[in-house]
């Protein structure tokens, strides 16, 4: 839910790799993602979803530029290429609203199955809109991975595609539309410089569609802990899973990173008493299994990965 990175970084060349200690960092990145969606339920309710990406933004804000000046790294911050900072944070605002929609909607591991589908969304769109080429394989890992979002979403079944799996899908594909232009923006600005200006245009989006209405909510002292946790888990989840993928292959780091999907099941089966689904599973390991084809052909042509800016 808190996305920030970028493009997944390879490993130095003439480094080795150390697979243990990226699984190390990719285990407080789970913690995080989790935490996430944990706080952001608990939270629901006393703020809506802008409110909530008010709070967040302006902590995240805070925290990027207090590392930027205190590092001397004042000018990465400078308003540059700004068009595609604006498409790029739209993109995720709008997806990022979705997604806390979809958390009081759908149990939690529906909707971490779901969200696993955003990075067949770029590899699908990256030959239009990247020039990218198109490839067989990329087709079949669309075609896999649709198989398991239709068990993730079970159309057939009573609820259809409710309203809480319909939001799923819209946060993916707002997830999938920012990646495609975080690509663009990564070969011409620093890591910081795209935090600073995604805390800071999603804070000017979220105060204008909290203000939409006419009024918003302060947060009550029992919500402060909860945007808290929103705001340092996101930061800390991403910052985990860009080391790790300084230290060793995405086609290590990936899996690790699926066993987000298990976790956040447990969790949800014991704090709202969500019940484990099996199908929510065999979906996910599918949608898993497709990207993992998408990530071995990435690498047999040389090419870096989709960038990671899900929540």
């Amino acid at each position: 839910m808190t996305s920030t990175n970028l493009e997944y970084p390879a490993p130095a060349r003439g480094t080795q790799h150390r697979p243990l200690l990226a699984a190390l960092w990719m285990l407080g990145a789970i913690f995080g993602f989790s935490a996430m969606a944990v706080a952001g339920r608990e939270v629901q309710g006393q703020l809506d979803t802008f409110e909530i990406m008010l709070w967040r933004s302006l902590l995240g804000l805070i925290i990027v530029d207090a590392i930027a000046l205190t590092l001397r790294r004042r000018e990465e911050l400078a308003p540059r290429f700004m068009g595609q900072h604006l498409l790029r944070n739209s993109a995720h605002f709008a997806g990022q609203n979705l997604w806390l929609y979809a958390l009081t909607l759908i149990p939690l591991a529906q909707l971490f199955a779901v969200e696993f589908s955003y990075p067949i969304m770029v590899a699908l769109a990256a030959p239009l809109l990247l020039g990218e080429r198109l490839m067989p394989v990329k087709l079949l890992t669309a075609a896999i991975g649709f198989a398991g979002i239709l068990l993730v979403a079970r159309p057939w079944g009573v609820g259809g595609f409710s309203p809480g799996i319909i939001a799923a899908f819209g946060a993916a594909l707002g997830f999938a539309g920012s990646a495609i232009v975080t690509k663009r923006l990564t070969r011409k600005v620093t890591t910081l410089g795209i935090l600073h200006w995604l805390c800071a245009i999603q804070l000017g989006l979220a105060l204008v569609f909290a203000l939409w209405d006419g009024q918003m909510t302060w947060p009550a002292p029992a919500s402060w802990l909860p945007l808290v946790v929103i705001g340092l888990s996101g930061l800390g989840a991403h910052y985990c899973l860009t080391t790790a993928l300084s230290l060793a292959p995405a086609s290590i780091v990936t899996p690790i990173d699926f066993l987000r999907l298990p976790l956040i099941g447990v969790v949800g089966m014991l704090l709202y008493g969500e019940p484990l689904d099996i199908w929510v599973f065999a979906g996910g390991a599918i949608i898993f299994g497709a990207n993992w084809i998408n990530l071995a052909a990435d690498a047999r042509a040389g090419r870096r990965p989709v960038p990671q800016v899900a929540a």
